[in-house]
């Protein structure tokens, strides 16, 4: 099955008054094959979400928003799920309702990377921003049948060079779903102390690893506090967090 840019490029060159076999060669491909699309049916043209995939376009490396990407990124190995089953895969990630702002970004961030339509599916509790697309799974090659955290969790060379430039982005999506930002209260010689604190938590051993990588990558300070808790504490090292990630709106 040749892209279906590949099989429009040749047909404009038969349209635009090439032969079969000058539209065979400009694409690298035998003549048989292109006969078939130039005279025996039309190809079909190249539009919604395989316009947008940069996975699938020739002579394009990156998304058109990266930083939206690294962002969606984080969100979707925190709260995301790729359905891929149906006959159009679906992109859902679950947004508590008590954060609005969040909801909005994420919604911003899929039509930045990929939508068109993005839908806002009410839940009990929460809200399911979702957006079908054929070309999901190119750009989230961690889908795979069961939870995250039952399977490996890795990411490809071309994403891993996308969330060393956009790191903060990466972070924020990571600490926006799994994570939080609160007052931490303590005790000492009775008198208390109140400093601001981040939490990650995921079930994941892959996906804590990649937010540790993250973090590291900014020479950002951070301890495990538990088995699958990742805790942010120390002062200089929340200021810079800060200016990545912040509070949840």
């Amino acid at each position: 099955m040749h892209p279906p840019e590949i099989r429009a490029r040749a047909r404009q060159v038969f349209l635009s008054g090439g032969t079969v076999a000058e539209a065979a060669r400009s694409v690298g491909l035998n003549y048989r094959t292109v006969w078939h699309w130039c005279r025996d049916r039309p190809v079909p043209v190249v539009q919604g979400t395989a316009l947008r995939c940069f996975r699938c376009r020739d002579n394009v490396d990156v998304p058109a928003d990266p930083a939206a990407y690294a962002y969606l990124l984080g969100l979707y190995l925190g709260d995301g799920h790729l359905v891929t089953t149906a006959r159009v895969p679906v992109l859902r990630i679950s947004c508590s309702n008590s954060w609005p702002g969040l909801i909005d970004a994420c919604d911003d961030a899929m039509r930045a990377v990929l939508a068109e339509k993005v839908q806002r599916v009410q839940q009990q509790g929460c809200v399911n921003v979702q957006s079908y697309g054929k070309h999901w799974p190119c750009l989230f090659p961690q889908h795979g049948p069961g939870m995250k955290h039952e399977r490996q969790i890795t990411l490809a060379d071309w994403q891993q060079k996308i969330v060393e430039e956009h790191t903060g982005d990466f972070l924020r999506g990571l600490f926006h779903s799994d994570g939080c930002r609160f007052a931490n209260r303590v005790t000492v010689r009775g008198k208390q102390y109140v400093y601001p604190r981040y939490m990650f938590t995921n079930e994941s051993t892959d996906i804590m690893g990649l937010c540790q990588w993250a973090l590291d990558l900014l020479g950002i300070a951070w301890r495990m506090n538990r088995r699958n808790s990742l805790s942010v504490a120390r002062r200089d090292a929340v200021a810079a967090l800060d200016r990545h990630v912040g509070p949840k709106s």
